[in-house]
């Protein structure tokens, strides 16, 4: 990839804690990554419509509240309707091990759960867009 990777970082729903969303965007910053972070309380809707107005590669979702599972269906069954369903989107925050399969099944090509080191996504998706050129 001959350009930055573009990065949304999401917080949906109720979920009212983003220092740790806050931390991992100024980890993917200082990893040379472009990042857009869209504040507190999105919907899913909201999110899709900044990926896709943003055009971003990464939909980063971070969640503490329990509702990914919902959540990542309506981001990426709205990214697949809006044309955009080639976005990465990878869930970080509050999951269970037993939900990981889950949550990859809908199409969240990476989840990261409590205790993954601080730059497992800048790893993750280095190592992606290093692929894909």
């Amino acid at each position: 990839m001959n350009r930055k990777i573009r990065v949304l970082m999401a917080k949906a729903g109720l979920d009212g804690h983003d220092r740790g969303a806050k931390v991992i965007a100024r980890v993917f910053r200082d990893a040379g990554m472009e990042v857009i972070y869209t504040g507190l309380h999105q919907t899913p809707e909201e999110i899709v419509r900044a990926a896709v107005q943003e055009d971003v590669d990464v939909v980063a979702l971070s969640m503490l509240s329990g509702a990914h599972l919902s959540v990542c269906r309506q981001v990426l069954d709205g990214l697949r309707a809006a044309g955009a369903g080639d976005m990465t989107v990878i869930l970080g925050g509050t999951v269970l091990p037993e939900e990981v399969g889950e949550l990859k099944a809908l199409g969240v090509a990476e989840v990261f759960p409590p205790g993954s080191p601080i730059d497992a996504g800048v790893r993750f998706l280095t190592s992606r867009y290093s692929e894909a050129t």
